[in-house]
Parts: structure tokens; sequence; C-alpha cells
């Protein structure tokens, strides 16, 4: 298996397990205990959780980037042109890397958000979208059909 074909997969299943992990949250908690400590650890401020709504939209934001980087890598079948999903992964890296490299900035101590959801954006939210991103990019610039340009 070549590189963009591993970088492919991992980012895919990343970003599949975090849309799904949305999905989940648009009904419960899970893994957490109680909505106060999912808006602490979470989303750092606000009243209450997400409406429902909006988590299902981030969960299938999140599911569809996952296939375009997995058929942009050649790992499942492609649908629709290649010009487009080469396009939907580098808009899905840009995003995931501007989340990770601001994130530390717009959510740093200055931000209204809670100590713990600050600490945790520092250690593994804010990594993990630079991560997701890199990896992205990198199938969306060197996949299979980035030599088409």
């Amino acid at each position: 298996m070549d590189a963009v074909k591993a970088a492919g997969g991992v980012v895919s299943a990343g970003l599949a397990v975090t849309g799904a992990l949305h999905a989940v949250w648009a009904v419960t908690p899970w893994p957490l205990r109680t909505p106060e400590e999912f808006v602490d650890t979470v989303v750092g401020a606000g009243e209450g959780p997400p409406p429902p709504s909006a988590c299902l939209v981030v969960a299938g934001l999140l599911g569809t980037a996952s296939y375009l980087v997995a058929a942009e890598a050649g790992l499942l079948p492609a649908a629709g042109p290649r010009g487009l999903r080469r396009a939907g992964v580098r808009t899905a890296a840009g995003v995931l890397l501007a989340r990770g490299l601001t994130g530390p900035v717009v959510f740093g101590r200055l931000s209204e958000r809670s100590a713990r959801f600050r600490r945790l954006n520092l250690r593994y939210y804010s990594p993990l979208c630079v991560a997701l991103g890199a990896g992205a990019a990198a199938v969306g610039w060197r996949g299979s059909s980035a030599t088409d340009c």
C-alpha cells in the first residue's frame, strides 16, 4: 500500500469515527455523564449542548469528508466528477487545518471557554484537526486523481 492510500485510510477512519461521535451527541452526551459535563468538555461555553440538528450537520459533513478522502486515495469506489471530489478533499483539508492552527488562539486563555475545554483543545482537539487536515491535504494534492489537474 502506498503512502497516499495509507494516509487516506487513516484520515478517512478518523473522520468517520469523529462523525459518528457527533451523530451520537445528537441524542446523548456519551461518553460523558451529563449535558453539563459535555458542554464543559466538548463545547466549552453556553447554556446547554448544541441542538441535535447542529450535531447531525457536523456528522454529515465529517462523513462526507471521510468518503471523499477514501475515494480520492483510491480506497473506495469514486462517485462524481474527479475535480469536484478533489475540491471537496482540499476544502476539508483547509477547514481542518484552519480549525487546528487557529484553535489555540481562538479558544485560548482570553476566550470565554471553560478551562477544561481550553486544556483539551490545546492537547487533543487542535492537534487532531491539524493531523487530519495535513493527511487530507496530502491525499488532496497527491491522490489518485491529483495528476489530472
